[in-house]
């Protein structure tokens, strides 16, 4: 009888491919190929493109990934947030010289677009002040609650991701129709997070190798996704003129008849959106696990922007004068 057939390497010799090192994404190629210790995959020897041959290197499968242009996507997203974090230490470093630095270094970001925060909250606070966004447009957004000061929360890895222009302009339009026009997201909504998720998984699973560690990360990130949706939705995903709309719904969710029954099944991408990343922007995590949770999310962020069109509502609902008094009063 035949010896059994040694299952072939993911990736092959002199393959171009894309490989991780430490946080960015390069463009690089095999060189070699060898079965792990304990023949748990493969390793790849690689040799990153524009780097002198010293910098070869055998590394573990998970580092490298196949040269495609949802891949090629990520590193240039994984490069855009190390230039708005290096942006960001310059700002700080501007601060201690005094506020006039610290003001024209502010100033720098917004122009480059840095200011990332993306959380739907309270308008008072920013509208108090009278910032506008990086898009002029309006106030940015804010968090309802307080963050933690201590500086061992500072301290921790973050996970901020870029916000592509044309999601940036439509949340700025949902800011204004809610806080300005008064209007309200017409809920339940058509394609709700659930929905949302959903799509994703069945785009992205058939990339995956069935009972492989990526497909697990994947699953568990999308779990992680719809479990922190429902929690924080009602405690800082909510513009003040929306909260009697959600304390209504949250009523009818624990009703045997609903057809609905909890956040993710009720609202869709405009409260989802891109605010999801910032809640998780301070983890108690290792830099490898963010490092992992960071390319997870960067893939959703990027499937996510090339579909927002069909997930935001094309119109808003406006409320009776009934609901509108409420508002005031929550």
């Amino acid at each position: 009888m035949a010896p059994p057939k040694q299952p072939q390497p993911p990736f092959q010799k002199d393959e171009r491919v894309l490989c991780f090192h430490m946080e960015m994404l390069y463009e690089a190629k095999i060189l070699d190929t060898m079965p792990a210790e304990g023949g748990d995959g493969w390793q790849y020897k690689i040799h990153y493109k524009g780097w002198k041959s010293s910098w070869d290197d055998w590394v573990p499968q998970d580092r490298v990934r196949k040269f495609t242009d949802e891949n090629k996507d990520l590193a240039a997203q994984l490069l855009a947030q190390f230039k708005m974090l290096q942006s960001g230490k310059t700002a700080k470093q501007s601060a201690k010289k005094g506020p006039a630095a610290a003001a024209a270094a502010s100033s720098r970001g917004a122009q480059n677009g840095s200011d990332m925060s993306s959380a739907r909250g309270s308008e008072e606070r920013t509208a108090a002040g009278g910032a506008a966004t990086a898009t002029g447009r309006g106030p940015r957004r804010a968090r309802d609650y307080e963050l933690e000061q201590e500086d061992n929360f500072h301290n921790r890895p973050a996970i901020k991701l870029p916000i592509p222009d044309h999601v940036k302009a439509l949340l700025v339009d949902d800011w204004e129709n809610v806080t300005k026009n008064q209007q309200l997201v017409p809920l339940p909504h058509a394609h709700p997070v659930d929905e949302i998720l959903n799509d994703y998984l069945a785009h992205e699973k058939p990339q995956r190798q069935e009972g492989s560690a990526s497909l697990d990360i994947l699953e568990e990130t999308v779990a992680g996704l719809r479990e922190y949706f429902d929690k924080c939705l009602g405690r800082i995903l909510l513009y003040r003129f929306e909260r009697a709309q959600y304390h209504d719904l949250h009523k009818l969710w624990s009703q045997a008849d609903s057809k609905n029954t909890s956040a993710v099944d009720t609202y869709g991408a405009e409260h989802l959106s891109l605010s999801l990343p910032e809640l998780i922007a301070q983890t108690n995590m290792d830099q490898q696990s963010v490092n992992r949770l960071r390319e997870e999310l960067m893939k959703f962020t990027n499937w996510f922007s090339r579909h927002v069109t069909r997930y935001f509502v094309s119109q808003y609902e406006t409320p009776g004068a009934d609901y509108i008094e409420q508002a005031r009063s929550v």
